[in-house]
């Protein structure tokens, strides 16, 4: 069985969840990529966390809503669409790597992911 949680979901000093906590009951974290939460320190540190404890990092993908928390539908050309996805991976897999693991899932957040749903 696999359990998994959002992780990364602040900015600098503000923390959303116990990232520490829940990496240490988790077996995979779906870390926000920053365009609905997140910023590049957090995304070091929860990467640096969950290899330590051999946790799986996945990219929490989004539409770019910092705003909306990434809840807000929005009508994004697919081309555009596919570039921000690839831009959120990107810089996941570049702190997961830093960190000695790699990316090993996607998983759309919010709108994005009830959207993937639908169409």
């Amino acid at each position: 069985m696999d359990l998994n949680a959002d992780l990364g979901e602040g900015f600098g000093r503000w923390e959303l969840t116990d990232d520490a906590a829940l990496l240490r009951i988790v077996t995979s974290a779906n870390v926000a990529c920053g365009f609905h939460a997140g910023d590049p320190a957090t995304l070091r540190r929860v990467c640096e966390l969950a290899a330590a404890a051999g946790v799986r990092i996945g990219a929490q993908v989004s539409y770019r809503d910092l705003a909306g928390f990434g809840r807000r539908e929005m009508d994004v050309p697919p081309a555009e669409l596919a570039a921000e996805v690839a831009y959120q991976i990107g810089a996941l897999r570049v702190f997961a790597e830093a960190a000695g693991s790699h990316v090993a899932y996607v998983k759309p957040h919010g709108a994005l992911y009830h959207r993937a749903g639908r169409d």
